[in-house]
């Protein structure tokens, strides 16, 4: 059962690994050489669980193509990493065994397997050390620094993977109650999804991959200290705790990423609009999330309001937060009561002074980041110089 479990859990870092590189370029050379090593991948895994849930061994055929696939997906990721060819007796090495162990993948009994499985082994670890070679003395220089970046967590990973890797070959020989692959798995894509923040440095991950490391020992030791395990119970807490982690961290980063990706989505949509229509810009803008369900105010909406004193109010604060409203005496306190409590807003923004035009918008505090709140300041300082652009014109034509 944990080992139908970790291998879902592969499956489903994977599966998000996936969604991240497809909203991404398809067409970049480097996420379809990671998109062919993800879904190799995949197929191994999908192979496992298939295996679990029926027993059936006809489903090893796909453990052992994607097995055999995996130094020929390593090798052309390196390549393309680092926008260099692998040498000759490199590609004949890796390309001769990836055919060699794919027809062999076809006899799924295990009569062979011993044997079979060993050569895999060293297949497999060959094509391991030629990618690690590459990317150990590679040009650093003919890189840029976010290449080099890249390079680095792919390689590290590398090292978390290949000994996890090894165990699983090894498993009947070291005794192992499972095969750990689908930790190390994880471990790739975690590194490979957070290649996409690159604000987050290498200590910062570093340090990250420690605390989850350590806290994934130190929770399965707990666990079997308190349920008096054995050997076999402590490794399969311990490696359930991190898979846990691992997936968490995966799960977390993407949402993180695809956050971020949508806060650039805004930027782009203000760095290209064409438009000096405040009202046009708002309208094409409220399918982003952080303006969805906004209600446009206008003058007539709010007439039992003294203008001079809601002119005094967005002088002072242009995004006007329920949270942190400013202090201006009663009259415009009563004012600002009544825009949030009529329209149950957190947020009104002034778009126009002449005619007056305010937006409400209701964002929960813990749904809405500091990321966000700047960026409802970009969008009120846009619309209130579009509309200030457009009264000079009018005053000009006029």
């Amino acid at each position: 059962m944990t080992q139908l479990c970790m291998s879902l859990a592969a499956l489903l870092g994977l599966l998000t690994l996936q969604r991240v590189l497809l909203r991404r370029d398809r067409r970049d050379p480097i996420n379809r050489r990671l998109l062919f090593c993800v879904r190799i991948t995949m197929l191994l895994f999908i192979g496992r669980v298939l295996v679990a849930l029926t027993g059936w061994q006809m489903f090893r055929v796909l453990v052992l193509m994607g097995a055999a696939f995996i130094p020929m997906a390593a090798l052309i990721l390196t390549e393309g990493l680092l926008r260099r060819h692998a040498p000759p007796f490199a590609k004949k090495i890796v390309g001769y065994g990836t055919i060699f162990f794919a027809v062999s993948a076809l006899w799924y009994w295990s009569h062979i397997d011993p044997l079979r499985l060993m050569g895999l082994m060293v297949f497999q670890l060959t094509g391991f050390f030629m990618a690690g070679w590459m990317i150990l003395w590679r040009d650093r220089g003919s890189l840029s620094a976010r290449e080099n970046s890249t390079v680095v967590r792919i390689g590290a990973s590398l090292f978390f993977f290949i000994p996890l890797a090894v165990a699983d070959f090894l498993m009947a020989r070291l005794g192992l109650p499972i095969q750990f692959s689908a930790l190390g798995v994880l471990v790739m894509c975690w590194l490979a999804i957070g290649v996409g923040r690159a604000q987050i440095g290498h200590r910062v991950v570093l340090m990250n991959f420690v605390v989850m490391v350590a806290a994934g020992l130190l929770v399965g030791l707990l666990v079997g200290t308190i349920a008096a395990l054995d050997w076999n119970g402590l490794l399969l807490s311990t490696a359930t705790v991190m898979t846990a982690l691992f997936l968490v961290a995966v799960l977390n980063d993407a949402r993180a990423l695809r956050t971020e990706e949508q806060s650039l989505g805004l930027l782009k949509y203000l760095a290209e609009s064409k438009t000096d229509d405040p009202i046009l810009f708002l309208r094409d803008l409220r399918g982003h999330p952080l303006v969805e369900g906004a209600a446009l105010i206008s003058r007539p909406s709010v007439a039992a309001l003294q203008e001079d004193v809601l002119g005094k109010i967005f002088d002072e604060a242009p995004v006007l937060r329920r949270a942190d409203p400013p202090k201006l005496g009663g009259l415009a306190d009563d004012h600002i009561a009544h825009l949030f409590e009529a329209y149950s807003a957190t947020h009104v923004i002034m778009v126009a002074r002449r005619p007056l035009m305010l937006i409400a918008l209701s964002m929960p505090s813990l749904s809405i980041s500091p990321m966000a709140e700047y960026e409802l300041q970009v969008v009120q300082r846009m619309a209130a110089l579009m509309a200030v652009r457009r009264e000079e014109k009018e005053e000009l034509n006029g």
